[in-house]
């Protein structure tokens, strides 16, 4: 979707990388947990921070923060993981996101929104649907189905269905 065909007010996640502040559709988020303790995967892609047990179900987690070349996420009282479904070829996946904290969830405006730039060909920005202005303050409002490329979603998705489901042992 572009921000074309945005017309209507919608509602955004806003969560914080380093100092930048980006936006997820809230349609698009399931949850949004604290820090839980990831098992790391071995051979698996360096954004890939691991995976969690969500209420007995294996989730993919990724840091949201390599994907988009900065540094690796620092674990702060503030981390948390974003929770979100992404499609892929016609199917849900559902991952985790690290994030350095949630803002906040709000409105915006069609017009409060504008395209992504265009920055030549070399670099990648199919994965910004637009940038939403508040005050002084640029939002950049995510496609979370175009910030992985398909093979990125591929190691996604095969170490999500190599996984076994983990199980709850009641204490």
């Amino acid at each position: 979707m572009s921000v074309n065909e945005i017309t209507e007010t919608r509602q955004y996640l806003t969560f914080k990388l380093d100092n930048e502040v980006f936006a997820l559709d809230v349609a698009k988020v399931r949850e949004v947990l604290d820090l839980a303790p990831i098992t790391v995967v071995p051979r698996t892609p360096d954004f890939m921070a691991g995976v969690i047990n969500l209420r007995g179900s294996v989730v993919p987690v990724v840091d949201l923060r390599l994907c988009f070349e900065m540094s690796k996420t620092e674990k702060t009282r503030n981390t948390c993981i974003v929770v979100a479904e992404v499609t892929l070829e016609n199917e849900s996946i559902v991952i985790g996101a690290l994030a350095d904290s949630v803002e906040e969830v709000l409105e915006l405006e069609p017009e409060q929104i504008e395209p992504a730039p265009r920055i030549g060909t070399q670099i990648r920005t199919d994965f910004i649907r637009g940038m939403g202005k508040r005050d002084a303050q640029f939002i950049m409002i995510l496609d979370i189905d175009r910030v992985f490329s398909a093979e990125e979603l591929a190691a996604v998705r095969a170490q999500e269905s190599n996984s076994k489901p983990l199980v709850e042992v009641a204490a």
